[in-house]
């Protein structure tokens, strides 16, 4: 059984996505056995709460300084002791004590196809707004390993998504979500999952 813990910072479409493959059978031998958060108004805490998994939230606005919310964010991994840490729409930077500690452990859903419109200051509607500006055909999503870099890490999977005429950001963030990342995050994990067996 692989044992994950998924951070989220917003809605957690994508932690559902994962929940409903578990469900639905199509992902097996997965248990999200934590959902962390670093903002306490984030609907993915309420999603994992209804489904009976242990949600917490750890928010830098609690902590005197950024080293201190690093450390409280892994002592709380190191708690949890995840198999795989899935990062599902997390908004945070992911210092490298825990990259260290969990090398090779952390995956990250990226709403572009890496190395397009990845790296610092490209997450959420930016990275759409940015593939609309330089006029692309053609976006999607990426699943990655975290290293130490900002989107950087080798690439597990990639999708494909089409870019419409009129479309807006909010237009195509949906459609990259629906078309590509609520598929090749649960596929993902279930690929990392059959290697472990």
């Amino acid at each position: 059984m692989l044992r994950i813990a998924v951070c989220v910072s917003g809605g957690g479409t994508n932690l559902q996505a994962i929940i409903d493959s578990i469900k639905s059978g199509k992902l097996e031998d997965v248990e999200i056995i934590s959902v962390i958060s670093n903002n306490p108004n984030a609907y993915a805490l309420e999603r994992a709460k209804n489904e009976g998994i242990e949600a917490r939230c750890i928010s830098p606005k609690s902590f005197e300084t950024r080293e201190d919310f690093n450390e409280a964010f892994l002592n709380a991994l190191n708690e949890i002791n995840p198999d795989l840490i899935v990062l599902a729409g997390f908004l945070v930077v992911i210092p490298p004590k825990v990259t260290e500690v969990f090398k090779g452990r952390i995956i990250n859903i990226h709403p572009s196809l890496i190395p397009s419109f990845c790296g610092t200051g490209f997450y959420g509607l930016k990275v759409h707004e940015a593939a609309l500006k330089r006029g692309v055909k053609i976006t999607g999503a990426t699943v990655h390993y975290v290293d130490e870099g900002t989107d950087t890490g080798p690439i597990i999977m990639q999708k494909a998504v089409e870019v419409k005429e009129g479309d807006t950001p909010e237009i195509l963030q949906r459609r990259v979500m629906e078309q590509a990342e609520w598929i090749i995050l649960p596929e993902s994990i279930g690929l990392i999952a059959k290697e472990k067996k």
